[in-house]
């Protein structure tokens, strides 16, 4: 089945951004859980992160990554923007002192799940796909994955890319979403595992090493 896949890319990021497994090729990782489907595109959106003090070579690592990424032939890289201001919060708890907001770093992503959403409808305009692949657990997602299997008629599974919220516990699964998908399936650590690129990839450029810390 001709299948096109979705990628949330922060979304997906918070999975594997505490485990060995960052270095993640998403093409396949697509294969190793739906073997059966022929994956014949990848959309990937995400944002340009900026640098933190405590992280000035977060934006360097990402653009490693987003190179790895640019080998798989039929993988698109969509941008949105990341955004970072500071802001006052209120506390729970007011300070001894009377303190009842403090100053804190805001961090928005703007911009990603409405591209994906557009491309996911635009394709399914053009017949792009038979079924499509989509890899989120936001809920706003939910209404045009609804859109494309009663309009168009196509089939959409939901990969989510969640963790257990405790030891022994289940993954927080998003309940609307599990609703408008035709499948819905949990991203574990086996398929994570079986779906690392190699430690170093070649392009035009030259030689692409994994970092060696994340």
């Amino acid at each position: 089945m001709k299948t096109s896949v979705y990628v949330d890319g922060f979304n997906l990021y918070y999975r594997v951004k505490n485990t060995p497994y960052r270095w993640l090729n998403v093409m396949r990782l697509c294969q190793v859980i739906l073997p059966d489907n022929h994956i014949h595109r990848v959309r990937y959106f995400t944002a340009r992160v900026s640098a933190t003090p405590d992280d000035p070579a977060l934006p360097e690592r990402q653009q490693i990554y987003l190179r790895a990424l640019r080998t798989i032939p039929s993988l698109t890289i969509h941008y949105g923007q990341f955004l970072r201001h500071q802001i006052r919060m209120p506390l729970v708890t007011p300070l001894a002192d009377g303190t009842r907001t403090v100053a804190v770093w805001k961090t928005e992503e703007k911009g990603s799940d409405v591209n994906l959403a557009c491309y996911l409808l635009l394709d399914a305009f053009n017949q792009e796909y038979e079924a499509a692949v989509v890899i989120t657990n936001d809920s706003d997602l939910a209404e045009p994955i609804r859109i494309v299997r009663r309009h168009f008629g196509f089939k959409v599974v939901v990969l989510h890319p969640v963790k257990p919220r405790a030891q022994n516990s289940k993954p927080t699964v998003s309940i609307e979403l599990k609703k408008a998908a035709s499948k819905s399936l949990i991203i574990d650590d086996s398929h994570l595992k079986n779906s690392q690129f190699p430690p170093l990839l070649h392009d035009e450029h030259g030689t692409i090493s994994k970092p060696v810390s994340w």
